[in-house]
């Protein structure tokens, strides 16, 4: 966890949990990833169909997607560089979340932002948002803008 984030223990705790959820979905355990997650979870991933405004609506994308077939299956699936805040009963955590894919030779990586709210003594993820990273393209690599760009101070750029 980054020193810089703040909360203590009660972070250690959200640190914790956040790497058994990602430890649950590798085993396939569910119930024990939804286990972090408040019934009203939000769930704004851009891989995913959504926003999914609640688990009901993230429950029924999984069912249909592991009934496709479509699961992902990973060899690795880690938060890193993990940034916890709390303030109260109100905690954020930040992350890159590493996922590597079954026999691939590289990762994907997501930048991660959950929001997290204390209920009964537990933290419950509220929020989640999930961005993945784009591949970064070597400079000089072939590509046309989407539309018109100026430069700052200067007249617009010629095609």
């Amino acid at each position: 966890m980054s020193e810089s984030g703040s909360g203590g223990i009660e972070a250690e705790r959200i640190a914790a949990d956040i790497a058994d959820m990602y430890d649950a979905f590798l085993a396939g355990d569910r119930d024990r990833f939804d286990s972090h997650l408040h019934p009203d979870v939000t769930t704004w991933e851009t891989h995913l169909p959504g926003p999914l405004r609640s688990r009901a609506d993230l429950d029924r994308y999984r069912t249909e997607r592991d009934a496709a077939g479509q699961r992902p299956k990973l060899d690795r699936l880690d938060a890193t560089d993990l940034r916890v805040d709390v303030w109260n009963d109100t905690a954020a955590a930040r992350y890159i979340l590493v996922a590597v894919p079954a026999g691939a030779e590289t990762a994907e990586r997501s930048r991660v932002t959950d929001v997290l709210r204390r209920e009964g003594g537990r933290w419950l993820i509220v929020h989640h948002h999930a961005e993945r990273e784009p591949e970064v393209a070597p400079a000089g690599a072939p590509g046309k803008p989407a539309g018109p760009r100026t430069r700052p101070g200067g007249p617009p750029e010629v095609s």
